[in-house]
């Protein structure tokens, strides 16, 4: 079976955010404790499995991302990795829908090579500043919101993007603070740079101290930064070590994550599922 490393919201290799992909043969995955195992073994931040659908339905392809540690409900970058190598293996020409726990989600390549994926928008929540959180964090927050059931993180808004920057989280504290993990994020320094926001994301309690870019996070953070901004289409930065961009486009209930991908590895995996 062929298995396939991904760098994923970026357009050279060794930069923005890596992911496995395996396509399955049939029509069922093996058992949520092998495909696990799988991912463990990839050990990044996610692995992205896959099987067709029969025609003729709402989605083209079942799929399932996992942690080394745990299956989440939606993951960005795996998808938009999975998107890339359908279309660069010329198994998808045209718009792909995927079938996952979050719903129906669907990829569409662009003139540039781009890809956009169209994901729920996460709705957001205003809460008090948890107790503990700035000193796990290493920084005051600003304003904290929740970001509903398929992401479960915590949205801190801190003063500035240096801020942001500058985080040393305490990684074993943050993990009392959300279901998934904390995105961090202020405005763009200077927006003349192509980005109108940064963020970093540290999610300990999926196995993943900082992930380098992660997509679902901007699931929420574009209505956070259009509210302030006042535009619907923005460019964020995730200002991990590898470094990544998304274009983000908001449209109502739904948000468009445009970015680019290549693949790094294209190996083969010399076990039985």
């Amino acid at each position: 079976m062929r298995i396939r490393i991904v760098d994923a919201f970026t357009d050279r290799p060794f930069s923005g955010n890596p992911a496995g992909v395996l396509l399955l043969e049939g029509g069922a995955f093996p058992a949520a404790e092998r495909l696990q195992e799988i991912a463990a073994e990839v050990n990044l931040s996610e692995t992205a499995f896959a099987h067709p659908l029969p025609p003729s339905g709402p989605a083209d392809w079942a799929l399932r991302w996992f942690t080394p540690a745990t299956e989440v409900d939606m993951c960005g970058h795996a998808t938009l990795a999975a998107a890339h190598v359908l279309h660069t293996t010329g198994l998808a020409t045209g718009p792909v829908r995927f079938a996952a726990r979050c719903g129906i989600l669907s990829a569409t390549a662009g003139r540039d090579g781009s890809l956009t994926l169209d994901f729920p928008t996460s709705p957001l929540t205003e809460e008090p500043v948890p107790r503990g959180l700035a000193d796990a964090l290493g920084a005051d927050p600003v304003s904290v919101h929740a970001t509903g059931e398929h992401i479960g993180d915590l949205l801190v808004e801190l003063r500035d993007e240096a801020a942001v920057r500058a985080l040393t989280p305490d990684f074993a504290a943050l993990v009392a603070h959300s279901r998934r993990g904390v995105i961090a994020t202020a405005a763009a320094e200077d927006a003349a740079r192509g980005y109108d926001y940064v963020s970093r994301g540290f999610f300990p309690g999926v196995g993943i101290d900082e992930d380098p870019v992660t997509g679902s996070a901007h699931t929420a953070l574009a209505p956070f930064w259009s509210a302030r901004l006042g535009r619907d289409d923005l460019t964020g930065l995730q200002a991990s070590a590898r470094s990544g961009l998304v274009r983000t486009a908001l449209r109502g209930g739904r948000t468009l994550l445009t970015g680019t991908a290549v693949t790094v590895i294209d190996g083969e995996l010399l076990t039985t599922l």
